[in-house]
């Protein structure tokens, strides 16, 4: 299946006075039309800064030093700022992480929908606008759609805003869609109303969804396919039924194993010791080793890097079963 968006050795940097120190360091991932890829981990993995370099938007003193992201072929880090601001919300869209941080408090949901187009459709009339803002929101359900227009953020839900962000970020029908952790804070009727919309969506649209969450289940749910990061790297990529059927990183074990299952009658849930290291502090070797209960000798020194465990699984361990390895 050929890749709409690829993303090649990516490494995003943040510059000190202790010099800089990789937030992303040498990632690879694609996603191709019409599928979902999912990119889980724990808070401080770089799962959001991933997603920023994507978009070109890391903030200062940030910035993307090596690796290339490319849509349909064309290289987006190459491209000058003016024509990624033309492709940014038009090809490539982005749902951010807190619908009320986003969401401008002092402006009504209608204009920042309506500037979002506006910055793709200069020649289009507001009234002409309006009606698409408003069809927009009846996309994503939102009902009296028209009387919500004129709402602000804060007389909204939740859940509601968070329908306004994805409509914003659907307004000018992209063809990939990144959404960081789309369904954070919301109740369970909420995330699965969520969930919905967005397949559906994409069912209509074929567009790809880059998922971005801590939730495997939302992923378990949602992805065709799953990158695990930890510290900055990709520790395993695999088809969605491969990680849950078969993970093979100590990582991607400890994480599914904290998540309760009603067929299970532990007392207590698995957990991973520690937490991630920071940016400027890695240990040496493989980066999840302190926290590992597999560690041997060689991992404090050897960096791993990501090998195939079985047809499209790939996981950077030292220690995963050699008896399962197929030929790279």
């Amino acid at each position: 299946m050929t890749a709409l968006l690829e993303i090649e050795e990516l490494r995003t940097v943040f510059r000190g006075r202790g010099g800089a120190v990789a937030a992303v360091d040498g990632v690879s991932l694609s996603v191709a039309r019409g599928r979902t890829l999912g990119i889980v981990g724990e808070s401080g993995c770089g799962k959001s800064i991933l997603s920023l370099s994507v978009m070109r938007l890391v903030p200062q003193p940030g910035i993307v030093a090596a690796g290339r992201v490319r849509l349909d072929g064309r290289d987006l880090l190459t491209l000058p700022d003016a024509q990624m601001r033309q492709l940014r919300g038009r090809r490539i869209a982005m749902i951010f992480q807190e619908p009320m941080t986003s969401l401008n408090p002092v402006f009504t949901i209608g204009s920042q929908i309506i500037e979002a187009m506006r910055a793709h459709e200069k020649g289009t009339s507001h009234d002409a606008l309006r009606r698409r803002a408003i069809a927009a929101l009846d996309k994503v359900r939102i009902p009296a759609a028209e009387r919500r227009l004129d709402e602000y953020p804060h007389q909204m839900s939740g859940g509601m805003r968070q329908r306004v962000m994805i409509a914003m970020a659907l307004a000018c029908s992209p063809d990939v869609l990144i959404a960081d952790e789309p369904t954070t804070a919301l109740d369970v009727t909420v995330q699965a109303q969520i969930l919905d919309l967005l397949r559906d969506l994409q069912a209509q649209t074929g567009m790809a969804i880059i998922l971005i969450t801590h939730d495997l289940g939302v992923v378990a749910e949602m992805a065709d396919e799953v990158a695990v990061m930890y510290a900055g790297r990709v520790v395993e990529k695999a088809p969605t039924a491969s990680i849950f059927d078969d993970p093979q990183h100590p990582y991607t074990l400890g994480l599914l194993g904290s998540i309760p299952r009603v067929e299970e009658t532990r007392e207590r849930l698995l957990a991973i010791e520690g937490t991630v290291p920071p940016p400027f502090d890695l240990p040496r070797g493989c980066r999840f080793h302190p926290r590992c209960v597999f560690a041997t000798g060689p991992c404090q020194a050897e960096v791993p890097s990501l090998r195939p465990m079985a047809e499209g699984h790939e996981a950077a361990c030292i220690n995963a079963p050699v008896e399962t390895m197929v030929p790279a």
